[in-house]
């Protein structure tokens, strides 16, 4: 409704509606789907509103970045120790963490940008939290419809709508997020459906970026990398099927098909590729469910229902421990706000102990 109101161009509603249902399983058509659009695009990058942007180097960069700040400043980083559960004094206050390799670090202060489910359900004693609680972080829902694919070309796409330089050299075009089976908002929809109902999307939406077109270091000489975000693709396949490896080359050769229609000639240009399903990224990143979000974006959990109500304030059930992650307010994307809110708030009750 938001976009029939302000444009006429299929093409291009249906191109801003991806915006509107980013990691998210459902349908342009699904009420509540307006606010993650505004989420996208409400932020800005260097005095640019609503602009997003490349990391030099690639993601990592940015995470390297931080901790390089952090370090800086006296903190210590232990990277490859995962947590095995939270400390708890006797008077049920977090005390620090125990790693899984025995090692525990003691701390006034835990805060926790895993998900609500890992932090409450998995680190934490269940008996030392509210059961309304625990029931409310039990029936988050974290669909995800994301399939992430990393390619490796030796050449650069060549789009028929936009054909390649004679140098080969990159083009805006090449240096911008590309949008593909977004012709019309029905084809999103239809996306959408058929993965709801177990199904990878026979014409997957996806969002086409070439990082090595800005950051040329990323790749060899004449070669990019390609990152494909595609939806829909369900956690759990149609019959109770998991996604082993013929069911996911099959959903990456439909995405490579798509892409085959708009620049020919890409796929005999693939020399790798790397298929992250849903179960992949939870795997992995320990994203539930493979969501990007640590849970839908939908208003019934967002503000203050993020991660459940009166508990959107970072502050946890239990004294001490807080959440700064996707899971808390005000939700997903590389903008390190709910993260700098818990910070403040941590700092705050640190100056009363």
């Amino acid at each position: 409704q938001i976009l029939d109101h302000w444009f006429e161009s299929e093409p291009l509603k249906a191109t801003l509606a991806t915006d509107a249902v980013i990691g998210a399983m459902a349908s342009p058509h699904t009420p509540g789907s307006g606010y993650v659009l505004l989420h996208h695009v409400m932020g800005e990058l260097e005095g640019r509103r609503g602009a997003w942007g490349y990391v030099a180097g690639g993601m990592g960069a940015l995470s390297q970045a931080i901790a390089q700040a952090a370090t800086a400043r006296g903190a210590h980083i232990f990277a490859e120790k995962a947590v095995c559960h939270v400390l708890l004094g006797r008077d049920g206050k977090a005390r620090g963490v125990a790693l899984q390799d025995g090692t525990e670090v003691k701390s006034k202060l835990v805060l926790s940008n895993a998900s609500p489910q890992i932090t409450f359900l998995e680190l934490l004693p269940q008996e030392q939290l509210p059961k309304d609680f625990v029931q409310r972080i039990r029936q988050l829902d974290t669909r995800s419809p994301v399939t992430k694919i990393n390619v490796a070309v030796d050449r650069l796409p060549n789009f028929l709508a936009a054909p390649n330089a004679r140098d080969g050299q990159p083009l805006p075009h090449h240096q911008c997020s590309i949008h593909l089976n977004c012709e019309g908002t029905q084809l999103l929809h239809q996306a959408y459906t058929e993965a709801a109902h177990g199904h990878p999307s026979s014409r997957p939406m996806i969002e086409l970026c070439i990082p090595s077109a800005l950051d040329p270091g990323l790749a060899p000489p004449g070669c990019h990398v390609v990152s494909l975000f595609t939806q829909y693709t369900p956690a759990v396949l149609a019959g109770g099927r998991s996604w082993d490896e013929p069911a996911r080359n099959a959903y990456a050769d439909t995405v490579f098909d798509c892409i085959e229609d708009y620049a020919p000639g890409f796929k005999a240009s693939v020399i790798g590729r790397d298929i992250l399903t849903p179960p992949d990224l939870e795997r992995i990143f320990g994203l539930p469910g493979g969501n990007i979000f640590h849970g839908g974006m939908s208003l019934d959990q967002l503000y203050f229902a993020r991660p459940a109500p009166s508990y959107s304030g970072y502050r946890s059930p239990i004294p001490g421990l807080y959440l700064c992650g996707s899971g808390a307010h005000p939700g997903g994307g590389v903008m390190g706000a709910a993260g700098r809110n818990a910070a403040q708030v941590a700092i705050k009750d640190f100056r009363h102990l």
